[in-house]
């Protein structure tokens, strides 16, 4: 990333993803990013960006594809809300939230870690706390994770390694570490990553990052930092809009 100035955090910088189809937001969608829609008169990528802000983070990459112009004519409108913004062109196709990053690496401070968040995403979790725990534990990873109810869920040790993957409508599960007892934890979408997840990164081109944990769980240390009791909305759907409405002014 250019110019470059360090958070409190002593993160290396963020990314959000911004990039998706939208598709279980129709019918905005149709016609603009999901990234672009209104909670109380501000866009789901402004509030990212300011959440980003009050931890001292104001170098950030955002990825498009759909409607990328008018993501990118948003951000420079609005000076980037204060923030340092850097797009990442995935006009040609997107990527998923791994290749997205994979994509991006270069954008990033080399041998700095640093973080990732969703843009359908709203929380008011301590990003303090979570580098607080990534720094005590020294994972690879460190996400963030809650006990809310999904169909989706990562499956946990006691210590909060991640151990597996489990979706409880199709039944279809991944183990990657076999434990007796496994604990099952929401996944919120706030990710620290160290530097090195460059070169471990199994894939190319199209992937979710979801593979890339569970790729690598087994032979390197991923945890899940839970944070239930914070605000926290999906506002993947429309219907969520009023639901973060009322828990972000």
């Amino acid at each position: 990333m250019s110019n470059m100035i360090n958070s409190a955090l002593g993160v290396g910088g963020a990314m959000i993803f911004s990039a998706g189809l939208g598709s279980r937001f129709k019918p905005w969608t149709d016609k603009h990013p999901k990234g672009l829609a209104l909670v109380n008169g501000k866009s789901l990528l402004q509030r990212n960006v300011e959440y980003l802000q009050r931890y001292g983070i104001r170098d950030v990459v955002v990825n498009v594809h759909h409607f990328a112009d008018q993501v990118i004519e948003a951000i420079k409108k609005n000076n980037g809300w204060g923030s340092n913004i850097i797009i990442s062109d995935e006009s040609y196709e997107v990527l998923e939230t791994g290749g997205g990053l994979l994509k991006a690496r270069d954008l990033f401070i080399p041998g700095q870690k640093f973080i990732t968040c969703n843009v359908d995403i709203l929380t008011d979790l301590n990003l303090n706390k979570l580098v607080s725990f990534h720094d005590q534990h020294k994972p690879l990873i460190s996400f963030a994770v809650t006990n809310r109810k999904t169909s989706r869920y990562f499956l946990f040790d006691q210590n909060n390694r991640l151990c597996g993957w489990r979706n409880t409508k199709t039944g279809e599960e991944k183990i990657v570490i076999p434990q007796s007892r496994l604990i099952e934890k929401a996944y919120s979408c706030v990710v620290i990553f160290e530097p090195e997840i460059f070169s471990l990164m199994p894939f190319a081109g199209k992937f979710s990052l979801v593979d890339v944990y569970l790729y690598l769980a087994a032979n390197h240390l991923i945890l899940g930092y839970d944070h239930t009791g914070d605000k926290f909305v999906d506002v993947g759907k429309p219907e969520n809009i009023e639901v973060a409405e009322s828990l972000f002014p």
